[in-house]
């Protein structure tokens, strides 16, 4: 994956450390047995998916064209044995 550059976005390092910390926040909440915290985690969780769905959507993912021409690329076409 890291010839094709799979997540070096800025959507994708957005989403991902949002979703982090909302696990984080999430974690310590159920170790602290405060459930309301718990499900306010989750919701960050959740929130970090729809902030980098919403930043792909305004250009700053990945183009979705980019990984299949990258792919074909560097495929190496296929020996035929005698």
């Amino acid at each position: 994956m890291a010839g094709s550059s799979h997540g070096h976005t800025p959507a994708a390092w957005t989403g991902v450390t949002i979703a982090f910390i909302g696990f984080c926040v999430s974690g310590a909440f159920m170790v602290m047995a405060q459930p309301a915290g718990f499900w306010a985690g989750l919701g960050v969780v959740v929130l970090g998916g729809v902030v980098g769905w919403v930043m792909r959507g305004m250009g700053l993912g990945q183009p979705k064209d980019a990984h299949n021409a990258l792919v074909e690329q560097q495929r190496e076409p296929a020996s035929v044995k005698s």
